[in-house]
């Protein structure tokens, strides 16, 4: 068994770290900022995913409930109707480990000409359930023109490790991670599906906008299948552009410990379960022995569980010296995080807000630059972080 060699190594004798585990050590660059949570929202029901139409203008996806449009000046907030009848959540599956529901929410880099959307989710049918990708186009409050872009068959009567992030690359192509789905890697086969180019689990994907494949896609291997851009992915739900220079990074929900974020590449192979930072939830488990191309290692791993989901590079003002540091929210223990990034590497980790936490799905920008969070609770919460120096 190999085990992935995380940089921390790397990290000591470099100025300015600050790696938070159960209290923070603030650096002298951050000392001026004082971040503060608002409330903007409240009642949503473990709400997964925003897009902003504009500053005001929202779409909210509620992994146990609805997709919302919510104009943030007055609260108010409509159910977008015609949404696939096929979509299982939480509400009807009791099982504390259920990650079903509605996930991510995307609008199209042309959406105000085309008003196209796309949506991740749970759906169902007689043999379980699976990661759907779908576009519709959004007629004030509902979907039409539905179409399907892509479903990660077979369904399974697996409950959790679906994936769904989504995000449009500065290249106008959607990619989007697709989780393998076992909650124990007991459960694999010999080959497991996240190393089988032939298995949809476990993998990012690249399409065109309509779902059809982009002709300078990676080839992974003979055989593999359409859009795979690359493996080796156990529970990837946040992913994420950085506007600064077009490189797209994703998390990584490791099994015991191993969280990791990743920068994405073509063809790579990011290891899972062969290669892991963490451990295995049976330590009896023996991954096979085999000959992984083009492995990328983790661009930084936590060295407790955080759980890390949405994720974005933070282009504001209100906190100037945040301005490109990457921010990562974390199921675990409520954590959410700012990464100093320099050429592709974290210099600096900072754990915010640990005295007033708050289990986190997804933190993101609007347009005009303001900074929100969103909580994965039965009342979950819109937040805005602003500086209350």
């Amino acid at each position: 068994m190999t085990i992935k060699m995380i940089s921390v190594l790397a990290f000591i004798g470099l100025i300015g770290i600050c790696i938070s585990c159960h209290h923070n050590s603030v650096d002298a660059t951050i000392a001026a900022s004082r971040p503060t949570k608002v409330e903007v929202l409240d009642s949503l029901k473990h709400p997964w995913s925003i897009a902003f139409i504009s500053d005001e203008d929202v779409l909210i996806t509620e992994k146990d409930g609805d997709l919302l449009r919510v104009d943030l000046s007055t609260g108010a907030r409509v159910i977008i109707r015609g949404f696939p009848t096929d979509l299982v959540d939480s509400i009807r599956v009791k099982d504390f480990r259920d990650n079903s529901g509605i996930f991510e929410v995307v609008l199209h880099p042309q959406f105000m000409d085309n008003q196209w959307v796309y949506i991740s989710y749970a759906a169902e049918s007689e043999q379980g359930s699976t990661t759907r990708i779908i576009r519709a186009t959004l007629q004030s409050d509902s979907l039409t023109e539905i179409v399907e872009i892509f479903t990660a068959l077979p369904y399974r009567h697996d409950l959790f490790h679906y994936g769904g992030g989504m995000v449009f690359g500065q290249d106008g192509k959607l990619y989007a991670t697709i989780g393998e789905r076992f909650y124990n890697e007991m459960d694999q086969p010999d080959l497991p599906v996240a190393q089988d180019v032939t298995d949809p689990r476990g993998k990012i994907y690249r399409w065109n906008e309509d779902g059809s494949i982009p002709d300078d896609n990676p080839i992974l291997a003979e055989g593999a299948l359409p859009g795979i851009y690359a493996m080796g992915i156990r529970a990837s739900q946040g992913i994420t552009l950085n506007p600064s220079d077009d490189k797209i990074w994703f998390s990584e929900h490791g099994s015991v410990q191993g969280d990791e974020l990743n920068m994405l590449s073509p063809g790579a192979n990011y290891g899972w379960p062969v290669t892991t930072s963490g451990k295995y939830r049976n330590s009896s488990y023996q991954p096979p022995q085999l000959n992984i191309k083009n492995e990328r290692q983790p661009v930084y791993t936590w060295l407790q569980t955080v759980a890390p989901t949405g994720l974005c590079f933070y282009n504001g003002y209100e906190f100037p010296t945040w301005r490109g540091d990457l921010l990562v929210a974390g199921l675990s223990r409520g954590s959410l995080w700012r990464i100093r990034i320099e050429e592709n590497t974290p210099v600096s980790v900072e754990e915010l807000f640990v005295n007033d936490r708050v289990r986190a799905r997804k933190v993101s920008m609007s347009p005009g630059e303001r900074l929100y969070l969103l909580t994965d609770e039965v009342n979950g919460k819109l937040l805005e972080i602003v500086n209350r120096p």
